[in-house]
């Protein structure tokens, strides 16, 4: 019953991935808005690398899994940014790997205000490999033992505004091109070549001080996409004496009362070197058959800030 039931979700997750969701999803995405959001290379102020590893529905042979890292830094002068992102997502037989350049140029650069505008560029290799499918397996035999890879060039654009160190907000289309993703020809009535779509995100947080060492940090990441349903992660953080962090995040989707319940924790162990760790408590159908999803976010500084290093600055934790 559980391959049967993985072989029905990793189908209909190829099918609906086709024509809507192609970009990967991370829990720790407060950490993580380089991959979304060109605007944000070197907001922080100082070059950062992030890398980050996750495991989607544990207990599923073939379920989801991406490897991220990334790498952003201000460029000659604190208004220029750049960033590199690399990553691999597996899912099936589905191997994808992913790389972008990242612009972005501080427009407002006031003391209190900040508005980067950013553009990217990205390839991407995508491939599938039937030779490793088993026999019971292979539902169109004319397959055979074939591989298929495909090349696409993408760009993107977003923007990035942070205000008073308390307050950040951002808008971003990572892939702005509907690229063809195969070469079908003669297709039956009915069937058409599946095609990227534009894929909307928006973000916004803010920093509210509770006094005696603690910050509560509330955070919305919004994503949409033609022909999916509207997706959104809302997430509400407690930081204790700029050291730790404790959160929940609930996903709007799925089939059930929402996606999913997701815990993080974060440890920032030196002033330039930060740990994180998200748990997804799967609130669809597949929650019988799963052990949820489990996210590992390393993050730190090459160098270190001028001053004292604060979580509560945007810049820095955001």
């Amino acid at each position: 019953m559980k391959k049967i039931a993985l072989t029905l979700l990793l189908l209909a997750a190829a099918t609906f991935s086709s024509f809507a969701q192609q970009q990967h999803h991370y829990t720790q995405f407060m950490f993580n808005k380089l991959p979304f959001n060109p605007a944000y290379a070197g907001a922080r102020g100082v070059p950062t690398v992030t890398a980050i590893y996750r495991n989607q529905w544990m207990g599923f042979e073939g379920a989801p899994q991406s490897f991220l890292a990334s790498f952003n830094t201000p460029f000659i002068t604190p208004r220029v940014g750049m960033g590199i992102v690399l990553s691999h997502v597996s899912v099936g037989l589905n191997r994808d790997f992913i790389g972008s350049l990242s612009y972005s140029y501080d427009m407002v650069s006031h003391d209190k205000l900040s508005v980067r505008a950013g553009l990217m560029g990205t390839f991407r290799s995508l491939g599938i490999d039937f030779t490793k499918a088993k026999p019971d397996e292979m539902f169109d035999q004319s397959f055979g033992n074939a591989r298929a890879n495909s090349f696409l060039m993408n760009v993107g654009a977003g923007l990035y505004l942070t205000y008073d160190n308390r307050f950040y907000a951002g808008f971003s289309v990572p892939r702005i091109y509907a690229n063809t993703l195969g070469s079908n020809e003669d297709l039956p009535q009915g069937f058409e070549t599946a095609r990227e779509f534009q894929h909307f995100y928006g973000m916004a947080g803010a920093i509210l001080p509770l006094g005696d060492g603690l910050n509560l940090m509330p955070a919305l990441f919004a994503k949409y996409v033609k022909n999916a349903p509207f997706d959104l992660d809302v997430n509400l953080n407690l930081e204790i004496n700029e050291k730790f962090i404790a959160g929940l995040s609930y996903r709007v989707g799925g089939d059930g009362p929402g996606e999913s319940v997701d815990l993080i924790l974060f440890w920032q162990a030196h002033r330039q070197f930060g740990i994180g760790v998200a748990y997804d408590f799967s609130l669809s159908r597949i929650r019988d058959y799963t052990a949820g999803s489990v996210e590992v976010l390393l993050q730190a500084d090459l160098k270190a800030a001028s001053g004292k290093r604060k979580m509560s600055n945007p810049r820095f934790f955001m």
